[in-house]
């Protein structure tokens, strides 16, 4: 058994974990990253980006539907299932080897293979050619997570799908039941649609997108219905009965239940952090619920151990764990990060139209006790959004009545996972309401859209 001793060691390779490694490097610090799969995580070939690959080839394919809109013709519009996932495939493949490429760069260590902690500053790695010990006064755990399932619903690869199973499928589904509408079962959901699948989407919530504000949900849906989604909130998928070729959901709501027949389900009701096997217990290393507690730094609690990424809880973000990444590498090499704030990091969902938020939805600011002023926007208002085509969205806007300060913002329609953005970095430099005014924003844009909603909160929108 070989024994390496570096500075920090960083287990998982993933957004988090690959971009701590390169922080850290950057620093001079002599770092390890262990993984056990694909450098680039879940992120780069099981989750965002070969998904925006699949979603990027459903919108294209929407557009050539549309083609007589914009004044063309085409004719014999159809798809190769197969190809596209090829596609999807390569993309991903190509990032990944990118990672590969900057660890080099770096000169950070690449251990292929499954760690477990010995102590708090000793690691135990199983690899393909026997065990090595490695030994770090600092260690960061971003090992990420993994689809939950639940009893009665779990995925054969066959009829009952996981997120995994969606982006290589088999075949297309004709009937496709989705169990969930956050952001992974709605993207799914808007994908296999917009390709002809006849779309169930089930909510145990209230409303689909449950994490989002209120009213950019009820938008959400009502697109979704006008493309020929069924959504059904409020409800439970109690039992699926499987047979040849054929899935009979049992869904509850409010007491009764109906049975449905599907060819496809995709199971996408949240994740679970992958802890087991860390021995994180046998070091003091506290967990909840599948997650590891941390401070605001992402401190265990125990000395020099660490936790970033999805293992760290909520928000499940690639982008949050990158950021995290790079504090916790600037906290070991004796700089002082500013800590993560949850409430500052966007998110953003893929689905047809677009949603994408940061900070507190309306609901939640007045909860905190804020008097409110909330602007809107409507795309129709927008001259780069009807020469588009994509007349339907909406910007709104969260501000606190007393300092002006920007509390949320909260979006709906064609690339409003690039505008956000723009508030992101309001926020993050507590622009207030007057800065956002006095700010000149290009024409013909999309963002124009976010001027209009600032200037509607407080009585003066030009184009509504």
């Amino acid at each position: 058994m070989t024994t390496q001793n570096f500075d920090m060691i960083v287990i998982g390779a993933g957004p988090g974990g690959y971009v701590a490694a390169i922080r850290g490097a950057q620093l001079g610090l002599k770092v390890a990253v262990v993984e056990r799969e694909n450098l680039g995580g879940i992120c780069l070939n099981w989750g965002c980006i070969p998904t925006k690959a699949l979603l990027r080839s459903a919108e294209v394919f929407h557009l050539m539907e549309r083609a007589g809109d914009f004044g063309l013709k085409a004719g014999s519009i159809g798809f190769d299932l197969e190809a596209v996932v090829k596609r999807s495939r390569g993309v991903a493949a190509q990032l990944s080897g990118g990672i590969g490429h900057l660890m080099k760069k770096n000169k950070v260590t690449v251990v292929m293979g499954e760690a477990t902690f010995k102590d708090k500053s000793t690691l135990t790695v199983k690899t393909a050619k026997g065990e090595e010990t490695l030994t770090a006064k600092s260690i960061v755990a971003a090992t990420g997570a993994r689809a939950r399932e639940l009893p009665g619903l779990e995925a054969d690869g066959d009829l009952v799908w996981t997120y995994r199973h969606a982006l290589v499928p088999k075949r297309m589904p004709k009937r496709l039941l989705v169990i969930g509408s956050g952001a992974i079962g709605i993207e799914f959901a808007s994908f296999f649609n917009t390709l002809g699948a006849d779309t169930t989407v089930v909510e145990v919530m209230d409303r689909v997108l449950p994490v989002e504000d209120a009213e950019i949900s009820k938008f959400a849906k009502k697109q979704f219905e006008k493309q020929g989604m069924k959504i059904r909130e409020k409800s439970t998928v109690t039992k699926l009965d499987r047979g040849k070729g054929k899935v009979i959901a049992h869904i509850e709501k409010a007491g009764k239940v109906e049975t449905l027949e599907f060819d496809t389900v995709i199971s996408a009701v949240g994740i679970v952090g992958n802890v087991e096997g860390l021995n994180l217990e046998g070091i003091g290393v506290k967990t909840d619920r599948t997650h590891v507690a941390v401070d605001e730094y992402c401190r265990t609690g125990v000395e020099g151990v660490y936790a970033i990424g999805d293992i760290a809880g909520a928000p499940w973000l690639a982008h949050k764990a990158s950021h995290e990444g790079v504090a916790v590498a600037e906290q070991i090499a004796g700089l002082h990060p500013h800590p993560v704030r949850p409430e500052a990091i966007a998110g953003c969902t893929y689905c047809h139209p677009q949603v994408a938020s940061v900070g507190y939805t309306e609901a939640k600011a007045k909860e905190l006790g804020f008097d409110v002023k909330v602007g809107r926007f409507p795309f129709i208002g927008n001259g780069k959004a009807i020469a588009l085509g994509e007349p339907e969205g909406l910007v709104k806007t969260v501000f606190d009545a007393k300092t002006g300060e920007l509390l949320g913002a909260h979006m709906v329609g064609a690339e409003v996972t690039e505008l956000i953005q723009g508030y992101a970095i309001a926020r993050q430099l507590e622009t207030t309401e007057a800065e956002l005014m006095h700010t000149v924003f290009p024409h013909p844009t999309l963002s124009e859209m976010m001027h209009e909603s600032v200037l509607d909160a407080y009585g003066k929108a030009l184009h509504i």
